[in-house]
């Protein structure tokens, strides 16, 4: 059985989005000490999380932030506020989707439901592939160089995984969001941008600077 941990303050909500999940099957776990957010939720040993943006002691967006330090453990933030820039921030430190509350509850379910659909499938991926010396593994999401190895967020993967199935031919952004739609993925314009930051500042790390070219007015290619 799948485990959830809520990472929300509100009781009324996080009653409500327990009994929710365990009526659709799943484990939940609810973080109760929120002095020690991080290492409570690493012990608890989540298969997924779903946190609130505004929690006691730490803003949501930045202990994600730590938790991206240790686990790529899959993260669907909640808040309150619909703004884009909560959106693009969660996206850039690692979430997997971001969530308005009040949120529709069969909505909340199918997303939770796509994310382990997709775990699921690349647990049976064992497909690997070659870029200038580095090994993409692209059922464990990482990447292994002489320097060392990365993980990448499920986002980065697919985009790089179709960035190197297209080496050496110019990928317009509409075709790459299309291959996320088409892995159950969404991404608006400006968290695409934010993934190809990351993607590259992962790449630059194992000694792949300039691995990503932009083509201005058409898109990317990887060189």
């Amino acid at each position: 059985m799948k485990k959830i941990m809520i990472v929300e303050d509100e009781k009324s909500i996080r009653d409500e989005v327990r009994s929710l999940i365990e009526n659709a099957g799943y484990e939940a776990c609810v973080l109760e000490d929120f002095r020690d957010s991080k290492n409570e939720i690493l012990k608890a040993c989540p298969d997924l999380i779903l946190m609130d943006i505004n929690i006691p002691y730490c803003n949501g967006e930045e202990l994600l932030k730590e938790i991206r330090k240790e686990s790529d453990v899959p993260v669907i933030m909640l808040t309150s506020k619909n703004t884009e820039i909560d959106e693009v921030l969660s996206i850039s430190y690692g979430a997997d989707d971001f969530i308005t509350k009040p949120y529709n509850p069969t909505v909340l379910l199918l997303r939770i439901g796509n994310i382990f659909k997709r775990m699921d499938a690349h647990a049976g991926n064992t497909e690997i592939l070659s870029y200038g010396g580095l090994q993409i593994d692209v059922r464990k999401g990482t990447i292994t160089g002489e320097t060392g190895e990365t993980v990448l967020s499920k986002n980065e993967m697919l985009i790089l995984s179709y960035l190197v199935s297209n080496h050496g031919r110019i990928v317009t952004r509409d075709e790459l969001m299309t291959d996320l739609w088409n892995n159950d993925e969404y991404l608006n314009d400006n968290a695409l941008t934010v993934n190809i930051s990351r993607l590259r500042n992962k790449l630059k790390e194992l000694g792949m600077e300039e691995a990503i070219e932009t083509r201005k007015g058409q898109g990317y290619i990887l060189k």
